[in-house]
């Protein structure tokens, strides 16, 4: 199975009948665009309540002139494979707007962490008077936003892999976070990691990226581009340019000089340091050191990424709903201090739990399990000595884990599988573990009622 190859979309699509295949966010802002752009927009989605075409309605191709699919259309769904064979051509939204966007865009890339990289970009941009727009994976889609970009406005956008599948060009500033096993039971290892390093194999001379040195894989894209590097870790590196903290662990560094202590930061786990420090490296040229290093004194998080949502008798419930891999759930265990009553499940992506082993036994006492991954992932923890129980539904896996709770504790949900075999997306999932504590909060809940 190879990836599809790229096409570059036309000067305009005035006129053109184009078919938007996958109505979620990303699809609405390309319906937005293509109405702006005067083209005749087919509206396509598994979903009849929303879409005039059925996604496996292959008659549709008879009738148009190219397909902008979204990304989570994957590329071997029936119509886009049947499109591929005919030579119908398809657009990959993030190519459209990296072709036409006028201003210099700063693209972050990542299997974890580029979304609060990429708000903390924006965010230290802003603070320093820098007109700025905030979009792709995250924030508002970047296409209808293109009509007011001017070239002297700053675009950060966040890029996943799949935004990344259909591009020929590259940010003039790209940065991967780092790259770790994800998304399996969509693409192989390989392919996956092939499209993690297109953010940065268009770029040129007159660019620059932004690698972790402490990530083997993530540096590797340096050998991809001719473009200017820099680089941010933990330890002291071999390469002359970075933004690190010293092995010493104390102090944050901006090339040599210090710009805060460690402990200033409000992000916790060393996973939200590495943030820091990509963000930091992304504005160094533009950013002073004093305005970027405020932003990260009082920068909370975004919201469903480790996020304290109430105290409870005693108990805290965090949201980690974004943590749709067991290496995230990992990094949301390390972050969390003292005994934790873990809430894992969702759908499977093929990946190892083996990595959270260790921190399991270190200071979880419970995990309760729910969604497709459940019974799976029940027996296997099991077997492997933890104290693991199949709760079935979300709702009873939240009763199950508020009700043994004790005071001074933690229910973390940091589910480790995708939200789609209950949810739209994992925002919907975080929302709704909202919900369940703010009905728990109500009823008086604490840890002397069990």
């Amino acid at each position: 199975m190879t990836l599809p190859t790229p096409t570059e979309a036309p000067a305009s699509f005035r006129d053109q009948r184009i078919a938007v295949v996958g109505l979620g966010i990303e699809g609405q802002d390309v319906l937005k665009f293509l109405e702006y752009e005067g083209a005749q927009s087919f509206r396509v989605d598994r979903n009849p309540e929303r879409a005039e075409r059925s996604d496996d309605d292959l008659t549709t191709l008879d009738e148009i002139d190219g397909l902008i699919p979204s990304q989570g259309v994957h590329y071997q769904a029936p119509l886009l494979a049947e499109a591929e064979r005919r030579g119908t051509p398809i657009y990959g939204p993030s190519q459209i707007f990296l072709e036409r966007c006028p201003a210099p865009v700063i693209g972050i890339t990542g299997s974890a962490g580029k979304t609060t990289t990429t708000t903390l970009v924006h965010q230290m941009l802003q603070a320093a008077g820098i007109s700025c727009l905030l979009g792709g994976n995250v924030g508002q889609g970047l296409l209808q936003q293109l009509p007011g970009i001017s070239p002297t406005d700053t675009v950060v956008a966040e890029l996943s892999h799949t935004q990344l599948l259909r591009t020929t060009r590259s940010p003039h500033t790209a940065a991967i976070t780092n790259i770790t096993p994800n998304h399996l039971d969509q693409f192989t290892w390989d392919q996956y990691q092939e499209l993690k390093y297109r953010i940065v194999e268009h770029q040129s001379k007159r660019d620059t990226v932004v690698l972790p040195f402490n990530d083997p894989l993530a540096a590797a894209a340096a050998s991809r581009t001719d473009a200017s590097q820099r680089w941010f870790g933990i330890g002291t590196p071999s390469m002359p340019w970075f933004c690190a903290i010293r092995s010493d662990g104390e102090h944050i560094l901006n090339g040599y000089r210090p710009v805060m202590a460690v402990d200033e930061i409000k992000l916790p786990g060393e996973h939200n340091l590495l943030n820091a420090l990509a963000a930091l490296a992304l504005v160094a040229d533009r950013v002073p050191d004093e305005i970027a290093a405020e932003v990260l004194r009082t920068f909370a998080g975004v919201p469903h990424r480790l996020e304290l949502v109430a105290e409870v008798g005693g108990v805290r419930f965090i949201n980690d709903s974004i943590a749709t891999t067991p290496e995230r759930t990992l990094a949301g265990l390390r972050a969390t201090d003292g005994p934790v009553i873990l809430l894992m499940g969702g759908r499977d992506k093929n990946l190892p739990l083996d990595p959270l082993l260790d921190e399991l036994k270190r200071h979880v006492r419970r995990v309760v399990l729910f969604g497709d991954a459940a019974q799976q992932w029940t027996s296997w923890l099991t077997d492997q000595g933890a104290d693991a129980e199949n709760a079935g539904a979300f709702e009873s896996a939240f009763a199950q884990a508020a009700g043994s709770a004790r005071s001074c504790e933690t229910v973390l949900m940091s589910p480790g599988g995708t939200s789609f075999d209950a949810y739209p997306n994992f925002e919907a999932r975080g929302q709704h573990f909202r919900e369940l504590v703010a009905e728990w909060a109500k009823l008086g809940r604490s840890a002397d009622d069990h």
